[in-house]
């Protein structure tokens, strides 16, 4: 199969619904208009830096691969993708999908950091051996990630280098200094308590984010008391080491959506301040929003006073991305495209862009009875308020069992998918929910529905997944097609759900081939386009 290939879509999704607009105020300066959410897609546990015109900002993608994707920007509103800070961990099997998964853990919240010249992350695992990783840069987009050393677990820890250069780091109530090389704690093995909650603070605290500003120290953590709300607060002090006092700066279900919470501060060249806050947002993930940032006795104010705006004004000129958090991809690079994600660590001699020129290939490896335990399934986020996407398969390599398709992926997870059976293929319809161990996170289970099935006579099939992040919504509908003309319905309203016990994260469109019998088959993904809903 070849398609013609005059059709590229990179969709817009990544600046949420901010298309580049400037706007001129009385001094003769450029703006940069926004509206909240700046990225409608899973962009969670976000860490900020900069260095002169450019921020760098870190997210969460736990058991993807490559990891710890870094974004940049010189306006805070338009993001694009710089790359990532590994290809693969390796701490364990699980990371392989071998005796048991990573699912929801991997690489959790992170912290960047750019000091003299050099830019830091420093994130922690949450899974075995339990070991903070920090890697150094050049550069972010043109230097490569080097690995520092690795040190004793610190959860959703802040790194922070000080003006007399010392190194520290915050997590939960409790500060660790470390050696100039990173790699030993200086004084109390099990850090210094910096203060103690409060009666209000009966449930989760994290998320450490920390910066100085005129001497002071500034703590910023998701607070979310036991059947209350959640809320951002932050902690001020004189000392590094304390006593830290306590303030509630945001307490908002912006939009009707679930209260934000978790972010961090950030300034720009010319002193003004700006906070990077998520939103969860169910099926989609968390989402981030931009909210400007004014002092009022030394003490953040947060948007419209604690409230999240809908629109506004950065004082900085509009920045153009070059890419886009989620593209369409016709295949036909050397290169993998910097979006996509594998589900695990890949199987590498499983996949080609070379074999078949101006295709990717995918190849079974392991036979595996179910998609969660499948290797090589390529993943891109899904991206509100509406998208669709379109994948292209050439079908004539699959053998008897070989299971091939298209999914809005997640511990439930909604799957049009071709399955060949001895001679004949199907198109196939079905949910999977997977159950998983807490400890090791192995499949324990896998609750399969098959709702709708129809015989496929062709070796060229369109798949299509349209889907509504919407309020109340978060719902998939399914299509193939064998001309990209005519379109036959399979499933509407699949209803996509976020779930932190399982994936902890939005939904996936994921591609994905894998034996259920034997190796040796393998699809041609021709194409994946992405666009809004309807387009």
């Amino acid at each position: 199969m070849k398609i013609k290939k005059s059709y590229i879509v990179s969709f817009l999704g990544f600046i949420g619904l901010n298309l580049l607009s400037a706007q001129v105020n009385s001094s003769g300066k450029q703006n940069t208009a926004f509206t909240n959410p700046i990225i409608w897609a899973d962009a969670p546990d976000l860490s900020i830096t900069r260095n002169g015109n450019d921020f760098y900002l870190i997210s969460t993608t736990m058991h993807l691969m490559p990891g710890a994707p870094v974004m940049h920007s010189r306006d805070l509103v338009h993001w694009e993708m710089s790359g990532y800070v590994f290809d693969t961990l390796n701490d364990n099997s699980k990371y392989d999908l071998l005796k048991g998964t990573v699912y929801g853990r991997g690489q959790w919240a992170s912290s960047i950091r750019y000091h003299k010249g050099k830019y830091y992350v420093l994130f922690s695992p949450n899974d075995e051996p339990f070991k903070s990783y920090f890697y150094v840069t050049d550069h972010p987009e043109k230097g490569k990630w080097k690995l520092i050393t690795r040190t004793r677990h610190f959860h959703d820890a802040s790194l922070f280098f000080d003006d007399d250069d010392r190194i520290y780091v915050f997590t939960s109530n409790k500060v660790f200094e470390l050696s100039p090389d990173f790699k030993e704690v200086i004084g109390n093995p099990d850090g210094t308590e910096v203060f103690q909650k409060d009666a209000s603070e009966t449930g989760l605290l994290e998320g450490n984010q920390i910066i100085k500003r005129n001497g002071k120290y500034y703590m910023m953590m998701i607070s979310w008391p036991r059947n209350g709300k959640r809320r951002q607060v932050v902690y001020r002090a004189d000392k590094v080491t304390g006593p830290y006092e306590k303030k509630v700066i945001l307490e908002d279900n912006f939009l009707g959506f679930s209260y934000a919470g978790q972010g961090a501060l950030i300034d720009d060249k010319n002193g003004n301040w700006y906070s990077l806050i998520f939103q969860d947002r169910n099926g989609v993930g968390r989402v981030p929003l931009l909210l400007p940032v004014q002092w009022e006795n030394d003490w953040p104010v947060l948007g419209d006073n604690g409230k999240v705006p809908l629109k506004g004004e950065v004082p900085l000129p509009p920045f153009k991305p070059k890419n886009h958090l989620v593209e369409s991809d016709e295949f036909s690079d050397k290169t993998m495209k910097i979006q996509w994600q594998w589900n695990h660590n890949p199987v590498n001699e499983a996949w080609s862009l070379s074999e078949r020129k101006g295709f990717l290939r995918l190849k079974t490896s392991r036979v595996v009875d179910n998609l969660y335990a499948a290797p090589n399934t390529l993943t891109q986020r899904m991206e509100g308020p509406t998208s669709s996407a379109v994948v292209a398969m050439d079908l004539k390599g699959m053998k008897d069992g070989d299971v091939a398709g298209f999914s809005a992926f997640n511990g439930d997870s909604g799957i049009l998918s071709v399955v060949k059976e001895g001679n004949e293929k199907f198109i196939v319809f079905s949910t999977n929910e997977v159950s998983l161990d807490n400890k090791t996170k192995s499949i324990t289970g896998v609750k399969k529905e098959e709702k709708k099935r129809v015989p496929l006579n062709s070796d060229k099939v369109f798949l299509r997944i349209d889907a509504d992040f919407n309020l109340g919504k978060d719902l998939a509908d399914f299509y193939y097609s064998t001309d990209q003309k005519n379109w036959t319905e399979m499933a509407k309203d699949y209803k996509m759900i976020f779930d932190y016990r399982r994936f902890f994260m939005g939904s996936k469109f994921a591609v994905f081939n894998y034996a259920t019998k034997n190796t040796g088959g393998f699809v041609d993904v021709d194409f994946f386009r992405v666009s809004e809903a309807g387009k």
